[in-house]
Parts: structure tokens; C-alpha cells; sequence
């Protein structure tokens, strides 16, 4: 399987289809009968009314996110492709993403982080942008606008802002003023929102807003480890990635380096931003999957021995779907 998506192959986007389907087939069929579908957080609530968010099916509810998650592999290829962070086109990096999504059943249906993958996307984009820009204060500027919407969406989202400075200090040479249009472009969308809870008598609304940011790193957090065998493969392919990096690292051009560095950045701040939120919700780890089907495609386009890798791949399949009817 691995080598038919080696190839930048139109038909492979057929195929990336089946695979999403078979990957959600399972659960889809075994939904329970209400699934949580709630987008609306502290701050957005005075803002979108909610009255119904069990409104739509179970069924129609994973459809849709599988559309989403879709729609994003190919977006997410297409920046890898564009960018040639693999060194040659391949739809390597929308077949990892659409695996490396499925790995739990939080993340088969609709969420905020789901959503805020189009935001990641996005970013990334205008971040490896930097390398070649010779000005990058409006694109810092939009960055920060990025940011602030995602945070709309998804609270946690803020902690992306130390993206776009550490990006700046990967691809850029200092200048203090990138780093002030970011902020200046946070600010703008808040600036707004501010305005709308002001006119409409509810300002305390929004200073409630960033309470959540002082929520403490909970000290222990109640997991069943037999849920979670199926990172057992994840783990290793990670590593084995880490190391094929490390090999061809100072052979690779500096863009590509540098690109790397930032997606390493991006993967450790979307895993460990969880502890906005008090409890703790394991699609959160949704924002870890743009970054992390990059890495799953370096590694499996230049791994060597084929028997190895399409084995792992398909243990990591299996498990997948495996987890997916036993939750022990």
C-alpha cells in the first residue's frame, strides 16, 4: 500500500476515500446513540446561540467530519508537495493524515480541534512562507489574526501565537516589528469581540475568557493504558522517523531543515497545550496530527526495507480499527 502512495498518483485520492471510510466504518455503524457536538466555549457562547447540540445524527455527525478530515489531507498535501518538504511530490502526507486521525474515537467525529486543523494548515503555509519573504510583517499580521480565530473556536488554540515568534526566530533575521504585527493582529479580532460584549452589556463575559489560561497542569490524570496500545506502533514509527531525519538532516537544503524544526515545534506545543482546558478531552490531540503525518510520511518514503514498513503500516491499521470495537 505504502508504495502505490509513494507516487503522486490522481487515483490515489480514490483510494485515500476507501481508506477513510474503512477506517470509520466501525464506529460509524456503532455510534452511540448521542454524540456530544458543541462548539460553542466561555467566550463564544453569548455569541452563538445554542438551543440544539444533539440536533444532527450520530451518523452524520462522523460523515461530516470525515469530509473535514478529507478535505484536509489534500490541503496538507498539497503544502508538503508545494513546499517539498519530502524532497519529491508523494501522497505520503494525506495517507498519514488520514490514518493518524483515526487512531481514537474522539477523533472520528466533529470537534473544535478538528475545525482548528484548517487554521494549522493554514498557518503553516504562511509560515514556510517566511524563508523566502523579504517582509514579513503583514503575513506575521494575518498569522496573528489566524491565531486569534482559532482561539475563538478553541481556546487552547492560543499557545500557536509562540509559533509565529519562534517561527520568526527559525526563518528570519530579528526585527521587532514582525514580532509587534503578530501581536497587533491578535489583538484586532479581540478588539472587536471586546466591542460586541461592551454594547452589549456583558464585559465581565469577556475577562472570563482567559481564566482557563491559569489552570494548572493537573498532577494526575485517570487513564485506562490498555485504551492506548494502540500508540504502541505510532511510538515506533515516530522514532524511526526522528532517526531518519537525523541521517539525511545536513543533506537536506536549509529550507527544508528549517521547515522541520518548525513542524517539531508545532507538534510539541499542540500536544502539551491540553491544560487549558480543565478537563481533560483526548481529541484535543487532533492538533498533533498535521504536524505528525509529516513525519509518518518522511519516514515511510525513504525507509528501505519494504517487508518492514508495510508491515507496520498495517499493524498500525489494524490497531486502529482493532481499538475501535474493544475499549476494554
Amino acid at each position: 500500500m505504502i508504495n502505490f502512495f509513494k507516487a503522486l498518483n490522481p487515483l490515489s485520492i480514490l483510494w485515500l476515500a476507501v481508506l477513510l471510510f474503512a477506517l470509520r466504518a466501525g464506529y460509524m455503524f456503532h455510534a452511540p446513540g448521542k454524540i456530544d457536538f458543541a462548539f460553542t466555549g466561555l467566550f463564544n457562547r453569548s455569541l452563538i446561540p445554542v438551543t440544539g447540540q444533539h440536533a444532527i445524527s450520530p451518523v452524520f455527525n462522523v460523515l461530516l467530519a470525515g469530509l473535514f478530515v478529507f478535505i484536509q489531507a489534500l490541503l496538507l498535501n498539497n503544502l508538503v508537495n508545494h513546499f517539498n518538504l519530502l524532497g519529491k511530490p508523494t501522497f505520503l502526507p494525506a495517507l498519514m493524515y488520514i490514518t493518524v486521525s483515526g487512531l481514537f474515537t474522539p477523533f472520528l467525529v466533529l470537534s473544535p480541534p478538528l475545525v482548528c486543523n484548517f487554521l494549522v494548515i493554514w498557518m503553516l503555509h504562511k509560515l514556510f512562507a517566511f524563508y523566502k519573504s523579504k517582509d514579513a510583517k503583514s503575513p506575521a499580521y494575518d498569522l496573528g489574526m489566524i491565531v486569534a480565530i482559532g482561539s475563538f473556536i478553541y481556546l487552547p488554540f492560543i499557545y500557536f501565537f509562540l509559533v509565529i515568534w519562534i517561527a520568526l526566530v527559525i526563518f528570519k533575521p530579528f526585527d521587532w516589528r514582525e514580532w509587534v504585527a503578530g501581536i497587533l493582529g491578535y489583538v484586532t479580532i479581540f478588539f472587536f469581540l471586546a466591542v460586541y460584549y461592551y454594547l452589549n452589556n456583558s464585559f465581565e463575559q469577556f475577562s472570563a475568557i482567559w481564566r482557563p489560561l491559569a489552570t494548572k497542569f493537573p498532577d494526575s490524570i485517570a487513564i485506562n493504558y490498555s485504551n492506548y496500545l494502540v500508540l504502541i506502533p505510532v511510538i515506533v514509527i515516530l522514532v524511526l522517523c526522528f532517526f531518519k531525519i537525523q541521517q539525511n538532516f545536513f543533506r537536506s537544503y536549509v529550507q527544508t531543515r528549517k521547515s522541520f524544526q518548525l513542524l517539531f515545534i508545532v507538534f510539541l506545543i499542540a500536544g502539551l497545550s491540553f491544560n487549558v482546558k480543565a478537563a481533560f478531552t483526548l481529541n484535543h490531540f487532533l492538533l498533533c496530527a498535521v504536524p505528525g503525518a509529516v513525519f509518518f510520511a518522511y519516514y515511510f518514503l525513504y525507509a528501505r526495507r519494504k517487508w518492514f514498513y508495510e508491515v507496520l503500516f498495517g499493524l498500525l491499521l489494524i490497531s486502529i480499527v482493532y481499538f475501535q470495537f474493544n475499549t476494554f
